[in-house]
């Protein structure tokens, strides 16, 4: 089995990133690996179009980084324990962003949550996760949330 040496642990700063933390905690401990904790803010370019003042998108996605960049340092602070970890905000697509950092990074393995979402809801807001696992070139590991 290859060497876990580095996760990159893709988190939503929900109650269910907990729980995704504790699998990536877990596993970093067992394998001395290092965790890389990323959130993605969206960037919101898309909306330009809408009648949107670009400068009031841009202000928007500032406080958004701004605000998880906070709740990011206590988030890895309280969840990561006895583990090398350090939080990271991107800004974009969520799923092409963290393959992105996960190919920067040259991580062994990522782990993050799905919502789990069927039907019109999977159709409608597509699946990250399941984005991730079908083009990453490593072993992802989904945590689904409990109830």
């Amino acid at each position: 089995m290859k060497e876990i040496r580095k996760i990159l642990c893709a988190v939503d700063l929900s109650e269910h990133s907990r729980s995704v933390a504790e699998y990536a905690t877990t596993i970093a401990k067992a394998t001395g690996a290092s965790v890389i904790v990323v959130y993605t803010a969206p960037s919101l370019s898309q909306y330009v179009g809408f009648h949107v003042p670009p400068n009031t998108i841009e202000n928007f996605v500032g406080e958004i980084v701004t605000g998880a960049e906070k709740s990011m340092e206590s988030f890895v602070a309280e969840n990561f324990p006895g583990v090398d970890a350090k939080g990271q905000v991107l800004i974009g697509y969520a799923a092409e962003e963290i393959l992105n950092r996960a190919e920067d990074e040259s991580v062994d393995m990522i782990i993050m949550g799905t919502h789990g979402r069927k039907g019109i809801d999977r159709i409608l807001f597509g699946s990250v996760a399941e984005k991730v696992v079908k083009n990453a070139k490593q072993p992802v590991l989904t945590i689904r949330p409990t109830k």
